[in-house]
C-alpha cells in the first residue's frame, strides 16, 4: 500500500526522533532488538527508565572518540561502553560530548562490551550522524523490537532494509528554478535540488549560459554561515565563495555547487563545538576526532549528481582540494583543469589553513 511509509521516509522520521529526544527501535534479521536515543538529546527520565530494561545499556561511540576517552573499540569503528549503574546523565553526556574534557579528563576506566553484533548500534551512530547531532547514542537491548515499537509508538527501523540507504547519498531531484540577477552578473540563476529522504536542500548558481559542451568554470562549495554570511576570520570560505563567483561573473559564464554540508558536514552545532576545541588549542582535524567525526564528512558526490542533472559532463574546477577534483573524475564528471583559488588567508585562519594543507591535503 502506497501510504505505508517506505524505508527512506522511515529514516527521515527516525532522524526527527533522535533530533528531539525521542526513542526510536531497530532490529535485524536474527530477531535481535534494541532501543536506542541519541546521548545528546537523552533526558534524565528516560535514561531512568532505559534501566528498568534487563539489557545492558551502553554508549555507542564512534573509534575517533572512544581513541580520544581510551576506551576499547572491539567492534573496529565504535565501541560500546557499558554504563556504570551509578552514573547519571551528566557522565553519558560526557562520554559523547568532549566540551569538558581537558577540565575532567578521566572519565575511566571505561569498560567496553566485546560480545554479540555492534551492527544495530552502528545503525544508531549513523542516524545519529545524518541528524546532524554528536555521534553517539544510548543503545540497549530489548525483547521483541517490533512490537514494542507499535506497542509505544516509537519508530521501528530494520537494519537490512536501513543499511543501504545510510552508505550511500539520496537521489537529487531538481524543483525549481529562476531567473536571479547578481552583483556579479544581471545573467544568473538559481536552481534548487530537493533529495528523495526528506534531507536538505541544494543549490545550483548559474552565471550567464554555459556551453554544456566545454568544460563550465564550476566550484563545490559547502555551506558555511559563519564565514559565508557574518564574515568570519577563521577561515576562508567567504572570500571563496566571493572570489569564485567574481570569477564566473569576469569571465560571462559558470556554476557554482552550493552544498548545505556546513562544517564540513557535521552540522553548525557540531563546528561550534569544534570551535570551542580549537580555543583550547586543539587544530580543525584534531577537533573533530574528539568530537567522534573523521576529518571530512562531506559528501562531494553531491555535486556531481547535480552537474549531470544540469547537462555538464566536463568542469574546470575551481579548487584547492585535490578529493574534490578525484570525486569529480570517480563519477564521471572530468576535470580539464584545477583553477586555484587562494583567498582570504587572514592572522586568524592562518593554522587553519596550515592544518587543511598538511592534514588534509589542500594545494595552498
Amino acid at each position: 500500500m502506497s501510504l505505508i511509509p517506505d524505508i527512506s521516509e522511515l529514516l527521515a522520521r527516525a532522524r526527527a526522533d533522535l533530533r528531539m529526544g525521542v526513542p526510536v527501535v531497530l532490529t535485524d534479521d536474527s530477531g535481535f532488538s534494541v532501543i536506542a536515543i541519541a546521548s545528546e538529546t537523552l533526558s534524565a527520565q528516560r535514561l531512568a527508565d532505559l534501566r528498568n530494561f534487563e539489557g545492558q545499556p551502553v554508549v555507542a561511540i564512534t573509534v575517533r572518540r572512544a581513541e580520544t576517552l581510551k576506551a576499547r573499540a572491539y567492534d573496529g569503528d565504535l565501541a560500546r561502553v557499558i554504563i556504570p549503574s551509578d552514573t547519571d546523565i551528566a557522565w553519558v553526556q560526557a562520554v559523547a560530548d568532549p566540551s569538558d574534557d581537558l577540565n575532567t579528563p578521566m572519565k575511566g576506566p571505561l569498560m567496553s562490551e566485546r560480545q554479540g553484533s555492534a551492527n544495530l548500534h552502528r545503525i544508531a551512530i549513523a542516524l545519529t550522524k545524518s541528524a546532524r547531532l554528536l555521534p553517539a547514542a544510548v543503545v540497549v537491548p530489548i525483547d521483541d523490537g517490533r512490537d514494542f515499537a507499535v506497542a509505544h509508538g516509537l519508530t521501528c527501523i530494520d537494519h537490512t532494509r536501513a543499511a543501504p540507504h545510510l552508505a550511500d547519498r539520496s537521489a537529487l531531484h531538481a524543483i525549481a528554478a529562476a531567473r536571479l540577477p547578481m552583483e556579479v552578473s544581471e545573467a544568473g540563476r538559481l536552481h534548487v535540488f530537493r533529495p528523495e529522504d526528506g534531507g536538505e536542500e541544494h543549490y545550483a548558481v548559474e552565471i550567464g549560459r554555459p556551453d554544456r559542451s566545454k568544460p563550465v568554470l564550476a566550484r563545490l562549495h559547502s555551506a558555511c554561515f559563519t564565514g559565508d554570511l557574518m564574515g568570519s576570520l577563521k577561515c576562508d570560505c567567504g572570500p571563496q565563495l566571493r572570489g569564485a563567483l567574481s570569477q564566473m561573473g569576469s569571465e560571462g559564464a559558470g556554476v557554482l555547487l552550493y552544498l548545505n554540508q556546513e562544517g564540513r558536514g557535521i552540522g553548525l552545532a557540531n563546528k561550534m563545538r569544534a570551535y570551542f576545541l580549537q580555543d583550547q588549542g586543539f587544530d580543525t582535524v584534531e577537533a573533530n576526532h574528539r568530537l567522534g567525526f573523521e576529518d571530512d564528512e562531506r559528501d562531494f558526490r553531491l555535486g556531481s549528481d547535480i552537474l549531470k542533472e544540469l547537462g555538464f559532463s566536463s568542469v574546470r574546477l575551481l579548487t584547492n582540494n585535490p578529493a574534490k577534483i578525484a570525486m569529480m573524475e570517480k563519477t564521471g564528471i572530468a576535470v580539464t583543469e584545477r583553477v586555484p583559488l587562494k583567498v582570504g588567508e587572514t592572522a586568524h585562519n592562518r593554522g587553519y589553513l596550515a592544518t587543511k594543507a598538511a592534514k588534509s591535503g589542500h594545494l595552498l
